[in-house]
């Protein structure tokens, strides 16, 4: 069966925080069962870094926690809300990013913010920070918020899943 459920993370350049989430995101759909339903993917709102791996730090966080990731970088595509059901901004000017590139007002609807999903987390603490520029720890703290949203959002692509194939 192929998956009938399809999760796109956005970044900036997608080598940071959206294979990060990527990568968590689909070990807890796998763990879930649910991974012959949904497909987890990430992209970039730029095209900067098409083709390379993700960040070393970002590789170097998900192994030590024992995420796996084979990640090649790219930029997300208006054309992709046709066959995308959801699509995760990792901070607010992603998600202003995509809303303008969105091209009816049900895509737009399809947009969130991972934060969203970690029930810790107010309004004031909605993005996921830019680790790029920082140290390791950065990576890590990314992980950390990462990682505390993705049971919220599992629960949400279930139900949406569940509805889906109905």
């Amino acid at each position: 069966m192929t998956p009938t459920y399809r999760v796109c993370f956005v970044c900036t350049g997608n080598i940071c925080r959206s294979p990060m989430a990527e990568s968590v995101f689909r070990a807890h759909v796998t763990r879930a069962g649910l991974d012959h339903l949904v497909e987890v993917d990430s992209a970039g709102t730029g095209g900067w870094h098409e083709g390379d791996g993700a960040d070393p730090r970002t590789v170097s966080v998900l192994e030590a926690a024992g995420y796996e990731q084979d990640h090649r970088a790219r930029q997300f595509r208006a054309s992709w809300f046709d066959r995308l059901d959801l699509v995760i901004a990792l901070d607010a000017e992603h998600l202003r990013d995509l809303r303008a590139l969105a091209p009816t007002p049900q895509d737009a609807a399809k947009i969130r913010l991972l934060r969203s999903y970690d029930p810790a987390a107010t309004a004031a603490e909605a993005d996921v920070p830019d680790p790029y520029y920082g140290s390791l720890d950065g990576f890590e703290d990314c992980l950390e918020l990462v990682e505390a949203a993705s049971p919220g959002l599992l629960d949400a692509v279930r139900e949406a899943v569940k509805e889906h194939t109905a």
